[in-house]
């Protein structure tokens, strides 16, 4: 997030998106905090259609699977690794969060060595997430 101070500030969407060939990828893009007023800046107001929290213990992992809906996923305790086929890692923890949209593309048949991603919980603390469905 960009400094108090700045005049156009943004937040940085960071997104699991799928690429053409069909594989995960991460994505950033900057959205505006138009909204509010100098010392507390909001983006415009994005409609959802749900929300879910999530608990998964101490070893939590799955396999590779791709997101059944595009949602944000928030870590509101512990800490989330999600891994990609290539073998990059990304770790999430409390306070962070990602635009989950690594769907399985149109037409395309399931394939846990192309599509998807894992997830796993790190670290001594229970992981509880948030999903928000757009």
């Amino acid at each position: 997030m960009t400094a108090p101070e700045d005049l156009n500030p943004t937040y940085t969407r960071v997104a699991l998106i799928t690429r053409p060939d069909g594989r995960a990828d991460w994505e950033e893009t900057p959205i505006a905090l138009t909204e509010g007023s100098p010392l507390a800046r909001l983006s415009p107001l994005a409609p959802s259609s749900g929300w879910q929290l999530r608990h998964s213990p101490v070893g939590f992992r799955s396999d590779f699977h791709c997101t059944g809906h595009p949602q944000w996923l928030f870590v509101l305790g512990g800490a989330m690794e999600i891994g990609l086929q290539d073998g990059r890692k990304r770790v999430f923890r409390a306070g962070e969060g990602f635009w989950s949209a690594d769907v399985l593309p149109e037409g395309a048949t399931f394939d846990p060595r192309l599509h998807g991603h894992c997830s796993a919980q790190v670290g001594d603390e229970p992981l509880v997430t948030l999903f928000v469905r757009a």
